[in-house]
């Protein structure tokens, strides 16, 4: 079998061109839940609980088994809040090596969450399914590159290298987005395999946080999936001052707001409650 990322792959979970798996999934119109695997030891909430590959394989397989879509494993922080430790190209592959091609096996779409062109090349030969990068391809100009290349969706995330509480928000992840879909066009990517992420926490206050989930509709106007990662992030301790362990509530709130408000997919550390919020609420919605 091929790997998951290939477009010519037939089977239960890719669908044939010029679709991606990905708008198969999308198409039963029902919210994607990604579920978060940090193979790191200085993530900013579950740093180092996953080090040991044994660990995280087994935590890849209670995700999918609670109804995670989509497996999103990264092996460098990119904590939001600075701090965060740069890591080689070798360090990462080393660190991913003995979980990522293991996780494939499970048959769960697999995407591989990194800055660099390379380690993505790698992830996709080895059968990641999707990129996802916290630079919107403005980071590494390799990436959409490599992205176009394996014919696999990406993840174009709004970043910036520190916060200005003085910008207007929405017209700032607007004009990056832009910025970022001119490059995928350039190298090839099909519309059809991107979805847009404004990037909670990330170069943002936590009032602007909250504002990109409120406003959510306002990217709706690229007419592409959108994907909140709001999952334990600082802007809960904003409103309610919590430790990451201690924000589930907050998380599963911001999350419901951000399906409602239009969001496609939600990127989650705590997967079955996530799963079990969505469907309740569809549930009670469908009533």
């Amino acid at each position: 079998m091929r790997p998951l990322g290939d477009p010519d792959t037939v089977g239960d979970v890719i669908a044939d061109p010029p679709l991606s798996w990905l708008a198969g999934l999308l198409a039963e119109r029902r919210p994607l839940v990604m579920g978060v695997l940090n193979v790191t030891p200085d993530s900013f909430s579950d740093g180092g609980r996953f080090v040991d590959p044994t660990l995280a394989i087994k935590h890849a397989e209670r995700m999918i088994a609670t109804g995670a879509n989509i497996i999103d494993i990264g092996a460098e922080s990119t904590r939001p809040y600075g701090g965060a430790q740069p890591v080689s190209y070798e360090d990462e592959i080393k660190r991913l090596a003995p979980v990522l091609p293991a996780v494939v096996k499970l048959k769960t779409p697999v995407s591989i969450d990194t800055m660099k062109a390379d380690v993505a090349a790698w992830a996709l030969k080895q059968g990641a399914a999707m990129v996802n990068d916290v630079w919107g391809l403005q980071r590494d100009p390799a990436m959409a590159g490599v992205v176009a290349e394996h014919c696999v969706p990406v993840v174009i995330m709004h970043n910036r290298a520190a916060a200005d509480a003085a910008l207007d928000i929405i017209a700032e992840v607007q004009a990056f987005f832009q910025r970022s879909l001119a490059l995928a066009e350039c190298a090839g990517i099909a519309r059809d395999r991107i979805v847009l992420d404004p990037g909670i926490g990330f170069g943002k206050t936590p009032e602007q946080s909250i504002a990109c989930i409120a406003h959510l509709v306002e990217f709706k106007r690229f007419g592409l999936p959108l994907l909140i990662g709001a999952s334990r992030k600082r802007f809960i301790n904003a409103v309610t001052p919590s430790a990451p362990g201690e924000r589930l509530g907050g998380s599963i709130a911001s999350h419901l707001a951000a399906v409602r408000n239009g969001a496609a997919i939600v990127r989650a550390h705590d997967v079955a409650e996530t799963v079990q919020a969505l469907r309740i609420a569809a549930a009670i919605e469908g009533a």
